[in-house]
């Protein structure tokens, strides 16, 4: 048998180590914080990384450590590593207090940080209902404010052509409508292109998407969907799909609730189909100009 003078336990302090002259009594370990890029080395495996990531797992906070070929290794936080050489006890890293701000609004746009709101010009865009408006504020509203464009309410297409009437749009007041279902053929087209016959050119534009609601602009799957079902003719659209769903239908109530739900479940453009998010980005555009 050799003798180990060192003991079989290189952090457990000497106990079992017969002192001699040569023998110094092991570093306490400090604390270090693990961060990203630190690199490592696990005491009872020898493998050395760098700090991947920390998170928790099992009610536990672990560390990821990658080695240089890339491979990756999950390690429970605590004691048993070494840092150049130093015996250390890796902590979670810390984060700022300060909030992050955003380098994008929701919409993908460079974010402006304490932008005041511009005061509002006399351009308009307009939208269909209270669920088209409150979208459009979800993904666009940082622009919008930065912009100084207002998004009213037209409560129904069926009223443009009076609501152009009063507003009476010039090249300096210009006005965008967002319109839903507007396909060829459709009872929409016909009323846009009667309405645009009595204003000035140039100064309204009217845009749609395809979709029988603005709900089924979301990506369905924000909401458990492959796709948005189709309702037959004769049952309400809305109280239909909430069928489909399985969620309640019963009353006006259940359908603000449900558009709410659909609404939190959209973080930025991303959740939106690009035949929305096209028509909104081209109506600001021409507000704007």
């Amino acid at each position: 048998m050799t003798d180990d003078r060192y003991g079989s336990d290189v952090l457990g302090g000497g106990r079992t180590a017969p002192r001699t002259a040569h023998h110094r009594p092991p570093r306490a370990a400090r604390e270090q914080a693990a961060d990203r890029g630190l690199v490592v080395e696990d005491v009872e495996t020898g493998w050395v990384g760098a700090v991947v990531r920390v998170e928790k797992s099992g009610g536990l906070h672990v560390v990821v450590l990658e080695d240089r070929r890339g491979r990756t290794r999950t390690f429970r936080l605590g004691p048993g590593f070494w840092v150049d050489g130093e015996p250390v006890v890796l902590t979670a890293p810390v984060t700022s207090r300060a909030p992050v701000r955003p380098t994008r609004t929701a919409s993908g746009s460079v974010a402006v940080p304490d932008a005041p709101a511009r005061v509002a010009r006399g351009s308009r865009i307009w939208v269909e209902g209270k669920h088209d408006a409150e979208l459009v504020e979800k993904v666009w509203g940082d622009d919008l404010r930065v912009e100084g464009v207002v998004v009213e309410l037209l409560d129904g297409v069926d009223h443009l052509a009076d609501a152009l009437r009063d507003f009476g749009p010039t090249a300096d007041r210009r006005v965008g409508v967002l319109v839903d279902h507007l396909v060829p053929g459709a009872k929409e087209s016909r009323i846009a292109a009667d309405a645009l016959r009595a204003v000035p050119r140039g100064t309204v534009l009217v845009l749609g998407h395809p979709y029988v609601d603005v709900w089924q602009a979301v990506r369905p799957e924000r909401v458990g969907l492959t796709a948005w079902p189709t309702i037959e003719r004769g049952t309400e659209w809305k109280r239909g799909i909430l069928r489909e769903l399985g969620w309640p239908a019963e009353d006006q109530a259940d359908v603000a609730r449900a558009w709410q739900r659909i609404l939190r479940s959209v973080r930025s453009y991303a959740d939106l189909e690009p035949s929305l998010l096209g028509r909104v980005e081209e109506l600001i555009d021409f507000v704007t100009a």
